[in-house]
This record gives structure tokens, sequence and C-alpha cells, in this order.
């Protein structure tokens, strides 16, 4: 669950880390009663779930009431990339001497947190990744030894962070960790973090993304969820019990398992197509559960073909196929379909889908010839 700014700086206070004051409102008096609490100067951010809000004019100074109304009134219900603003948080301007990133995320293929630091901050970290790999000091940290101080230390200093922002950085990225790990996230961002004149460090916005599996232990979570920005896609196929995550291609993905699912989807991009989504039905294709996930997809306008490709384990393949077909009677599909089916009894299921094929339902045998069929019949190569 992504939160919005707001959100992951009060989320970063519980653990002590430093923010600048503010407040968040849904109106334009609001926001002049938060500027007057605060005090003057103040930055008027809009609170989207997206990037590029100051490039979008959703990121304003204010110096006064009158520029407060002005800026609030707005950016209030601005589109944003599709996103539109219905909370802006009014914070107290900061003094900026430099700009640093400082991020946590796990690192699945080697099994450790990760952590990333750079003394590039205040843009995208893929640009920085990009255009200079070395401005980013990286540090894997067991799980189960924690983020030490003396570690803590080392990794700013490899980062050639300011030597007057050590001990605050220092200071920061141990809470920041705990923030993290105790606060069962997926991802903790801090960009920028800011050295001020003065040499305070303090976050200068939050990207929080908290791990939904832990939710049980979090019963204040609740207070988030009725204000997130759920893609509708996403939300469609979290009320059908489905994994799925919307992305921005045009061949939608269908798999039984997380692994072979991220496997169709790096195939589909390695012959040259661009999968729109990441959708696992689990270990079985009933029925059910295949006609579900083939609402979900085409759910999405994007879609120019469907990829389905399903490994029998204990699920064989006659079930799969007769599934599929089931299914296929129950939604009206935008996008013709190509089938993978292999593993347990595929061959009986293969017979079963020669029955029905036509232009619009292709069975192909192996992933890498029925990914090249789906992106074909999507419009070819991007």
């Amino acid at each position: 669950m992504d939160l919005f700014e707001y959100q992951g700086k009060q989320y970063f206070a519980r653990f002590g880390i430093p923010v600048s004051a503010g407040d968040v409102t849904e109106d334009v008096d609001g926001a002049v009663a938060i500027a007057e609490k605060v005090g003057y100067p103040v930055v008027v951010k809009a609170q989207v779930q997206v990037g590029g809000r100051g490039k979008a004019g959703g990121i304003k100074l204010a110096n006064n009431a009158d520029e407060v109304r002005e800026h609030a009134t707005n950016i209030l219900g601005m589109d944003i990339k599709g996103h539109v603003v219905r909370r802006i948080w009014i914070e107290h301007a900061s003094d900026i001497a430099e700009e640093y990133y400082a991020s946590f995320t796990l690192d699945r293929s080697a099994k450790k947190h990760l952590g990333m630091l750079s003394a590039e901050g205040g843009v995208e970290i893929e640009a920085v990744a990009e255009s200079n790999p070395d401005a980013i000091a990286k540090l894997h940290i067991d799980p189960a030894e924690g983020l030490t101080e003396e570690a803590a230390r080392k990794w700013v200093e490899a980062a050639k962070l300011n030597p007057q922002a050590t001990d605050g950085a220092v200071d920061i990225l141990l809470k920041l960790y705990r923030c993290y790990t105790e606060g069962d996230c997926d991802l903790t961002e801090i960009n920028p973090l800011i050295l001020t004149p003065e040499g305070k460090v303090h976050a200068l916005d939050a990207k929080v993304t908290l791990d939904e599996s832990a939710s049980f232990r979090h019963p204040e979570w609740d207070e988030f969820r009725g204000l997130a920005q759920m893609d509708p896609r996403e939300k469609l196929a979290k009320d059908k019990g489905l994994q799925y995550v919307g992305l921005s291609g045009n061949v939608g993905v269908i798999a039984n398992g997380a692994g072979l699912a991220m496997s169709t989807c790096d195939v589909v991009n390695q012959v040259g197509g661009a999968p729109a989504n990441f959708l696992d039905i689990g270990g079985g294709a009933s029925a059910e559960v295949m006609a579900n996930a083939l609402e979900v997809i085409n759910s999405d306008d994007a879609v120019q073909a469907i990829f389905i490709n399903i490994f029998g384990g204990i699920t064989k393949g006659e079930d799969v196929a007769n599934g599929i077909v089931q299914a296929l009677g129950r939604v009206e599909l935008k996008a013709p379909i190509v089938i993978r089916l292999d593993g347990t009894n595929a061959e009986q299921g293969r017979e079963i889908l020669k029955e029905h094929e036509s232009d619009r339902l292709i069975s192909v045998a192996t992933m890498v010839d029925a990914a090249k069929k789906a992106v074909e019949l999507a419009g070819g190569a991007s």
C-alpha cells in the first residue's frame, strides 16, 4: 500500500525522523489556516501518488496568505498524470544547502535489505543511476544483524556526503531503517534528504510503501486505506482475490504462480513487446478464477493481445484447458488470446484447446513462441 507524502511524513515522525512542520487539508481556507500556524514562507504541495508534481505546477512557494490562497485554488482539482489532486500539504519552507537521497528496500536476489544513499538528491534516482551510477552508495544489510551505527557512518562516508551532514544523516538512516523494518515497509525513501545552512539534516519528502501482508499487525493502517488512489484495474483484481500489478504495455499476462508470471513478463519484453500487467492466478486455473482474470485483463483498454501461460503441476492440463474454455463462455473479450500450456497432462489439455482454436484463440507449445505470437497480435515489437 503506497502512502501519500503527508502520510509518509506522519509515519516517519513515529520513528523520530525529523520532517518539516505542516499539515494536510482539502480546502483553500484550511490551507491558509495551516500556513498561518506553521509560519511563512510555506510550500503548497499537491498530494498525489505520482512523480513530476513540481514540473506539473503542483508544488508552489507562498510568502503570504494571498499567495497560499492562489496556489491552493490552482492546485486543488489539478490533474497530474491522471491523478486528481484532492488534498494539499502545507509546510514551512526550508532553507536548503544540499540535497541527498536515501532509501531502504528488499533485494530479493541477495536475500538482504538494500540501502541506497547518494549525495545527488532532489532528482529521480533512476536518472542518477543512468548518468552517474558511482554516485549511489549501496549497502546490503543482513536482516539478522541489522544496521549498526558504525556501518551507517561508513556508508555516509562512502556516499561522500558533506562532513557537516554526517552525524545528522547517520541518525536519520538508523531511524529510517527502523521505520522500514519495524514499520513493516516494502520501501522507505527520502528524496530529498536535506542539509540546511545551519547544518541540520531532515526529510523534505517521504515515500513509503507498506507491506500489505503485515497488515494484521497494524490495525492503525486502516486510517490510510480509504484515501489510497488505487489503479482501477488493481482494485478490480483485489476484489476478485487476484495478485495483479498494472503496467504500461499492451500484452495482457496471466500465469499461475508469481515466478512464472514474472518470467512471462520478462519473455514478452525479450521478444520486443511490453506487458500490460503482472497477474498471478495462483496454483489452480478453474473456470471461475480464469474468468475473473480475463475480466480484469479485459478492463484495460490498452490490451491488444492476451498471453495465458500455465504450467500444470498438481493441477492437470485437461482441467486447466476446460477451465479456460468455460471462462471464455463467460467473458466477452476485446483481444485475441495466445495460450501456452505445459506440465502435467499438457497434451490432453492442448487437445481440448485445439477443438476451440480460431484466429482469436491460439495454442502455442513453447513459452517463447507464444510470447512472440502475442506480441505480433498486439501490433508487433515496440
